[in-house]
């Protein structure tokens, strides 16, 4: 018997178990190379309660007899398949015009059985899957189907997801168990003989898999639903805020664990109570402000943060796992002579201040922000404009040059939206400017310079390449 793969179905999808079992892509013809269409499965996984089966695309003639008339009354018997001789297969080669001679001297004679016959295309499923995925399943791992009724249906594995479609061949795919290939057979070394065989069910289409970016900005939304303001927040008191626990974003979010688990991370969120919250930015900001101060007062260099020390400081002030988890936030922990010490990094920060000061204002003149921003962050660190990318966006050709909030994450999700948007945004864009809004767009071996081939047009300008939409901006 085969081994049972359990594959999890989230919200309004059918459950689905798929069984292990080989793909039979050779042909009768021996040193046949002829491609079919669906000969680079790897594995082909098929939901059915027969076991062990294989996978046949057929190249000699199935029949199916034809029933005999019976009395209504009569006790109805399983039909069963002709049985061919070897004269009859003799005379079907002839009449295909093959040559025995190239041919196996084993001879498959297929037939529908009772339950083929009564069964529907769609009875089976077929799911086309790659090495990696297919290694995953035999090394006991788990897929899982996600999606609310109203999205379209993801497949993912432990790290990676993929886009869920069904593709129709015109070649009808036959489920032969105990069907055994042409090197099974040359190994037998048999004499001519005729193996009868029953077809117990058939398809005409299979799931393709395609690797795909995962659905994250969801996830985001829903966290900013109800943001973390602090334990002392009168929303902490109402039990009717929506909140999120793993098992939750699982169920509804379209990406595999490791990657929702990696956005989470990027998120900043954090996990209060048993639920993924994120905290609110001024509160952020608020924990970053007493972290300064402190460094500042103590005169330490922010390359060597002392959690215990600042632990105990700040401890009155506001909870310990939260303002460890700002410097988790805006530093990376490192141990030494076995103390715990965080390197702030001061990108991050100065990153964290101009947000502060653009969040307010629709435009600023950017001769006066850079100013300000320089004052406002700690003494010691250097602000530049780098350091915006993807949060901020500066106007050259006004007078006087203005800069403005324009977060990456505040852009849609799909590609052909996300041009639109920003092309509407600005008719011409520098690949500098437009970069950090589309980097997250590229998939795997997709490059910056790929998508704006696909979705956009260049053209020069005063020396220097500039791009615009391929399609009118409404």
């Amino acid at each position: 018997m085969g081994r049972l793969v359990q594959v999890t179905v989230s919200q309004g999808w059918r459950a689905l178990k798929l069984w292990d079992l080989p793909a039979y892509c050779g042909a009768l013809r021996p040193g046949n190379t002829s491609p079919a269409p669906w000969r680079a499965f790897e594995r082909v996984y098929i939901s059915c309660p027969f076991g062990r089966l294989l996978l046949l695309e057929c190249l000699v003639l199935a029949r199916r007899t034809r029933p005999r008339p019976r009395d209504p009354g009569a006790r109805p018997s399983p039909r069963r398949a002709a049985m061919r001789t070897r004269e009859e297969v003799d005379a079907t080669l002839q009449v295909a015009k093959l040559n025995a001679a190239e041919l196996l001297p084993t001879v498959h004679c297929l037939g529908f059985g009772l339950g083929a016959s009564g069964a529907a295309a769609g009875d089976f499923c077929l799911l086309e899957l790659e090495p990696a995925l297919c290694q995953q399943l035999e090394a006991g791992h788990s897929l899982v189907i996600r999606g609310d009724k109203d999205e379209q249906a993801v497949l993912c594995s432990k790290d990676k997801t993929y886009d869920l479609k069904i593709a129709d061949t015109s070649n009808m795919l036959l489920f032969i168990p105990g069907c055994k290939t042409p090197d099974q057979l040359k190994m037998e070394e048999t004499q001519c003989n005729i193996i009868h065989t029953e077809i117990f069910g058939f398809s005409n289409n299979y799931w393709e898999l395609r690797r795909c970016r995962p659905k994250l900005k969801k996830l985001k939304k829903l966290l900013m639903e109800n943001t973390y303001e602090g334990p002392d927040s009168q929303k902490e008191e109402d039990s009717n805020c929506s909140k999120y626990t793993t098992e939750d974003l699982l169920d509804r979010i379209q990406a595999s664990e490791g990657e929702i688990m990696t956005q989470l991370e990027v998120l900043n969120a954090c996990e209060i109570g048993g639920y993924w919250r994120i905290l609110d930015f001024d509160y952020e900001m608020k924990l970053l402000n007493h972290i300064t101060q402190l460094v500042d007062s103590e005169s330490w260099s922010f390359s060597k943060v002392p959690l215990n020390i600042c632990l105990q400081e700040l401890g009155p002030l506001e909870p310990g796992e939260m303002i460890e988890h700002c410097l988790k936030c805006y530093g990376k922990k490192y141990t030494e002579e076995g103390e715990v010490y965080f390197d702030l990094s001061a990108d991050k920060i100065c990153r964290a201040t101009a947000q502060m000061l653009l969040q307010n204002a629709v435009k600023f003149n950017l001769a006066e922000f850079q100013e300000v921003w320089q004052q406002s962050v700690p003494e010691g660190m250097i602000t530049r404009l780098d350091q915006l990318k993807g949060l901020a966006l500066v106007d050259r050709h006004s007078r006087p040059e203005i800069i403005f909030m324009l977060k990456v994450d505040d852009l849609p999700e799909g590609n052909q939206e996300r041009f639109n948007s920003l092309f509407s945004l600005r008719e011409k864009w520098t690949e500098e400017d437009i970069a950090p809004y589309i980097r997250d767009l590229c998939g795997e071996k997709q490059t910056i310079g790929a998508l704006l081939t696909k979705y956009s047009r260049s053209s020069m300008q005063n020396g220097i390449k500039v791009y615009n939409s391929r399609r009118p901006i409404t």
